[in-house]
């Protein structure tokens, strides 16, 4: 994930996208044999009153909980279609994911920390630094089922900070055990990690490294390290998801859809532009919900997320 600083650079690259591609593209996946979308499905708007978005993250009831990183604050997109402010001074929160105990945890850049909100907004700091040295900048994580936290940290210089240089050398991917003080080096040989989801039987994990445009798959060990790294498709992704079936949603210029076998299989056209980050949200967990600069949107699906 990243700010929108990143993003209009990025823009400058990618060209904006009709709403009618989508519809053509709709109407070709249903004629294939992989029907994610539902039926006569179209992308909704549902408003453009933010700066940017990201990082959302959906909670038990199937509400999703979103950012606006240049204006520091999480909203929440409730089951009945409602927006409401959550959090107003969110240490400039980009990356979220909700833990077992409905706590959301989220990559705080301000101060480059890893922050647990409860749902009463009680924050506590869960990670400050790495062996005494300053993150790059947490950008996007995710939960295991035993409770640790992955998180990417890729370097995007913020206006709000009072540095112009990386405190670490390189941009990782580290694993922070539950209940630690102290994360660990995973994978340090990428350029610029930032999207990443993992399995829910807490098998495999998927990092997308951005800057050199590759998405990996990793096995996940006991101790939380990682093993058997291979390369998935040769797309990075600002963010990305997972369905029921294992299909794994990639984020940047729309929303592009892989198989279990790196099959492509859909392209979802998002008008917007730059899509920064996804996940499915909705009581049943059948609607995707996407962050696309300065608007969400949302698309009716046959298949639902593990999320």
């Amino acid at each position: 994930m990243n700010n929108h600083c990143k993003a209009g650079a990025l823009l400058a690259i990618f060209i904006t996208v009709s709403s009618n591609l989508f519809s053509q593209s709709t109407t070709m996946s249903q004629a294939g044999s992989e029907k994610i979308i539902s039926p006569n499905a179209a992308l909704e708007h549902i408003s453009s009153q933010f700066k940017f978005t990201e990082g959302p993250a959906v909670d038990k009831t199937g509400a999703v909980y979103f950012t606006d990183q240049p204006n520091d604050k999480i909203w929440k997109y409730g089951v009945d279609g409602k927006i409401s402010l959550f959090l107003d001074k969110a240490g400039r929160s980009n990356g979220m994911y909700f833990d077992k105990k409905g706590n959301l945890i989220t990559c705080a850049d301000e101060k480059d920390e890893l922050w647990s909100i409860s749902p009463a907004r009680k924050i506590t700091v869960l990670l400050t630094n790495f062996q005494g040295h300053r993150l790059n900048g947490p950008n996007d994580l995710w939960i295991e089922p035993k409770g640790g936290i992955y998180f990417t940290d890729p370097y995007y210089q913020r206006d709000y900070w009072d540095r112009k240089r990386p405190d670490i050398d390189g941009e990782k991917v580290y694993y922070l055990p539950k209940g630690k003080k102290e994360a660990i080096v995973v994978d340090s040989d990428l350029k610029q990690p930032n999207g990443i989801i993992g399995t829910p039987d807490g098998k495999y994990l998927y990092v997308a490294d951005i800057r050199d445009n590759k998405t990996y798959k990793y096995q996940i060990q006991p101790d939380g390290t990682l093993t058997n790294r291979q390369l998935y498709v040769s797309q990075g992704s600002d963010g990305m998801t997972l369905d029921e079936r294992g299909n794994l949603y990639l984020t940047g210029r729309g929303v592009t859809v892989y198989d279990t076998a790196g099959k492509k299989i859909e392209t979802i056209p998002v008008p917007a532009g730059w899509v920064g980050n996804i996940c499915f949200g909705g009581k049943d967990r059948s609607t995707l919900f996407i962050t696309a600069s300065e608007s969400i949107y949302t698309l009716k699906m046959q298949v639902k997320g593990v999320e």
